[in-house]
């Protein structure tokens, strides 16, 4: 099994010290930064874009973990990549073609990332898993952070992980949206890898977010 990784969300972040903030997680050992980009059109929210990635890069040199939630995704696939992203995760509904999609990012240099949201089937991108260094299972529907986790899709990572079992695949299965210490575990036995949280790890134990980092690995 693959080291239990957590990658917090800046969602749930100062905005007013994001760079501070990034520092802050890496001290407490974070292990990756997990940046949600939201337009306003695939998802009900805005966030930010390329050039804030790209002033935070300075703040830190963990794994830039960045889940694009914009349509159409494509075209601005090369400024995220440009701006510091280290793995770039897409939505097969935010694309006219996914192979094409995945074969920029690979050819920018950057890890591949496919996101699944709770109502997308593991089978439209079961031709891709073979391409992807990293599935990110939604357990919320994007668009907003502090939301309940969606015990329904504990099948869909249970299903990736015997997918990658048998075709002896690499992909990381990442899980994010209302994890918590009381589902982190059922998360990480059906298979996931890296936990994506946000409230939990900025917002429990007095915000203590090294001692929640912890909690949450914990099996």
């Amino acid at each position: 099994m693959k080291k239990i990784q957590i990658s917090p969300s800046i969602l749930s972040a100062d905005f007013s010290q994001l760079g501070n903030e990034i520092k802050r997680l890496e001290d407490a050992g974070a292990d990756m930064i997990h940046v949600d980009v939201m337009d306003g059109h695939f998802v009900p929210n805005l966030t930010i874009g390329p050039p804030v990635i790209k002033a935070l890069r300075d703040y830190s040199e963990l794994t830039f973990d960045v889940h694009l939630m914009i349509s159409p995704v494509h075209k601005y696939i090369k400024d995220f990549a440009d701006a510091g992203a280290d793995i770039i995760t897409i939505h097969p509904e935010a694309t006219d073609n996914l192979a094409e999609s995945i074969k920029h990012i690979k050819s920018l240099k950057k890890k591949v990332g496919i996101s699944l949201n709770p109502n997308t089937d593991v089978g439209i991108i079961e031709n891709h898993l073979g391409d992807a260094d990293l599935i990110l299972v939604m357990s919320v529907y994007p668009g907003f952070g502090g939301q309940k986790f969606i015990p329904e899709v504990i099948e869909k990572i249970e299903l990736l992980k015997k997918i990658k079992d048998d075709r002896n695949y690499n992909y990381d299965i990442e899980v994010d949206g209302g994890i918590n210490f009381s589902n982190s575990k059922n998360v990480i036995n059906a298979g996931a890898n890296i936990l994506v949280s946000g409230t939990t790890i900025f917002k429990e134990n007095n915000g203590n977010i090294k001692k929640n980092i912890e909690t949450l690995k914990e099996v």
